[in-house]
């Protein structure tokens, strides 16, 4: 051998084995001590687990370098990403999901409460005021808090058309006790109830509580309905499944320092920025129709404690009842005189003596209880209960409005929500010393805007934005549709009513008279009923018990006003 070609020889073996020596050198410097550590704290075990960096041909997600990673680490780390992943969207979900969970229950509870109270106070005053007679009829009032109960919790009930219903079965048992001398059928009683309106016997009280009833309880059930469907919707969205590339890209930024042998580098903040709003990017697509979603419930909550307020209605609902009925004791004659000349006369009652008139029958059953009789709560207790109620309902719904303030954007916010923890990446201080997705460097790529159609060009996430996903699309309908509802609601309109008023009016009036009594137009006198007997005899009988009953009307008066001057 030429000694010449010898020493190249050595020279370019030298050259080649050096260079190895290095890198086993370094590969043995580079020990997976750290990675092993806090693999182990995940809860996984640390069975065929390197000590050292092994080749990296093996990896699919992470870079394919000297690495710290098995093939079955890749693959725990990556379903480990997706779990604490979808603990992140959950954990800061979390406040806007409670809220609506939260609030809805309070409200609930102080609504219910308050219909309770309202119902108890007006059985209250009825019972001491009017005794018996209300005693025997209050299955009409009880009605009327059962039908407004049943329309609060979602019930189908036409509110304007229950009211007129409640009025006019007023007006036919009140007719019956004010002329007991008459047997009124059920087709006379029908007719009765279709010229209610026309009668007017309850005065202004009737149109203006409808209004009042209406508006305030159409502004409760949509705002109660509104957190429902809040909370399904924040409840629904929080419950992320992501996507094959959305879990890639997972797994690259938060385990992929653990196979480069760097566990303690966390993300930079806007590459984890990156990978949220691809990862979230249907999420994102919701927060138009939720803020105007928002907008609406704060609009009906200033409507609630506004103009629509509760409490203006239920509190003296009894005392506008009873204003009613002492309006009708007042004009008996001349609505009795009305109903006859428009229904036709009613028959005798069979068996009716002559001699009992109209305001002797009226005196004797139109009485306040004795003391002794009447119940043990007092109606003052009751009132001042429903207040203090209606107080911390007031400041339940300014609660629940600074809370639905805050709660507005939240889905496009979702991302910068999640990079901005400690947990997740290095902050915003630490720009230089992060992992970019490759390695301990600055992230140079731009952040994406928000929504699905902006990931075309996401650096960090597959995303095919010609499919959006159709759970997401399904809650932006039941967005769109509550916020319609709330905006009707705020104009004092009930969305599933205000178009059927042309086929529900009249509802309930039946047809079961002819046309002979029940005449299309009602051509009202103001002559005093007609008796059952014309004999002169009656006549000066009924004469002097009318005197007997103007002074039972001014007891009566004055019962009601003394029990107002309580309130």
């Amino acid at each position: 051998m030429v000694p010449g070609i010898g020493t190249l020889l050595w020279a370019l073996l030298l050259g080649l084995l050096l260079p190895l020596c290095a890198g086993a050198a370094d590969g043995k410097a580079r020990s997976c001590g750290e990675v092993r550590q806090a693999y182990s704290a995940k809860g996984f075990s640390l069975l065929n687990i390197p000590y050292q960096e092994i080749a990296g041909e093996h990896l699919r997600i992470c870079p394919q370098e000297y690495t710290c990673c098995t093939s079955e680490m890749e693959d725990k780390l990556s379903q480990q990403s997706k779990l604490e992943f979808e603990n992140l969207v959950d954990e800061t979900s979390h406040f806007v999901r409670t809220t609506f969970v939260s609030r809805h229950k309070k409200f609930d509870e102080f609504f219910r409460e308050l219909l309770e109270n309202a119902e108890r106070s007006l059985n209250d005053m009825f019972v001491r005021t009017y005794g018996m007679l209300y005693m025997q009829n209050s299955e009409v009032f009880q009605d009327l808090f059962i039908e407004l109960k049943r329309y609060y919790t979602g019930g189908n009930v036409n509110l304007e058309e229950m009211l007129n219903d409640f009025w006019a079965r007023l007006l036919e048992r009140m007719l019956q006790l004010i002329n007991p001398q008459y047997h009124f059928s059920e087709d006379y009683l029908e007719c009765v109830s279709k010229y209610t309106d026309q009668l007017k016997p309850f005065g202004d009280v009737p149109r203006k509580l409808k209004v009042q009833v209406t508006r305030a309880f159409i502004a409760a059930r949509t705002f109660v309905q509104g957190l429902t469907v809040g909370r399904e919707v924040a409840n629904r969205v929080s419950k992320v499944s992501p996507t094959p590339g959305c879990i890639r890209a997972l797994m690259k930024m938060l385990y992929c320092p653990y196979c480069q042998g760097l566990p303690n580098v966390k993300p930079c903040n806007n590459y984890c920025l990156n990978v949220m709003k691809g990862c979230l990017a249907n999420q994102a697509d919701l927060d138009t129709e939720w803020n105007l979603f928002i907008e609406a419930m704060l609009l009906v909550a200033d409507r609630l404690a506004g103009p629509f307020n509760i409490e203006s209605v239920m509190d003296p609902i009894d005392v506008k009842i009873s204003e009613a009925i002492m309006n009708m004791q007042e004009n008996s004659m001349q609505v009795s005189a009305k109903v006859f000349q428009g229904c036709g006369q009613p028959k005798p009652a069979p068996g009716l003596r002559t001699s009992r008139s109209i305001p002797g029958n009226f005196n004797t059953r139109f009485r306040p209880y004795n003391p002794e009789e009447r119940p043990t709560t007092a109606a003052g207790t009751s009132l001042d209960r429903l207040k203090t109620i209606w107080r911390t309902m007031q400041h339940g719904v300014t609660d629940i409005k600074e809370k639905l303030k805050l709660s507005k954007k939240f889905w496009s916010t979702l991302p910068y929500t999640i990079c901005k923890e400690d947990r997740v990446t290095a902050g915003l201080s630490n720009e230089e010393d992060c992992w970019n997705g490759h390695t301990k460097a600055k992230y140079l790529p731009e952040i994406m805007n928000d929504g699905l159609t902006n990931q075309i060009n996401n650096p960090e996430v597959d995303v095919d934005i010609t499919r959006p996903d159709t759970y997401i699309r399904q809650q932006i309908m039941a967005l769109r549709v509550m916020t319609n509802k709330l905006k009707n609601a705020y104009n004092g309109n009930d969305v599933n009513f205000q178009d059927t008023s042309d086929e529900t009016s009249g509802s309930g009036s039946g047809s079961g008279c002819t046309d002979d009594i029940c005449p299309t137009e009602f051509e009202f006198i103001t002559t005093e009923a007609p008796l059952v007997d014309s004999d002169r005899r009656e006549v000066d009988s009924s004469a002097s018990c009318s005197s007997q009953s103007a002074l039972a009307w001014f007891i009566v008066c004055l019962a009601i006003l003394l029990q107002r001057q309580c309130r």
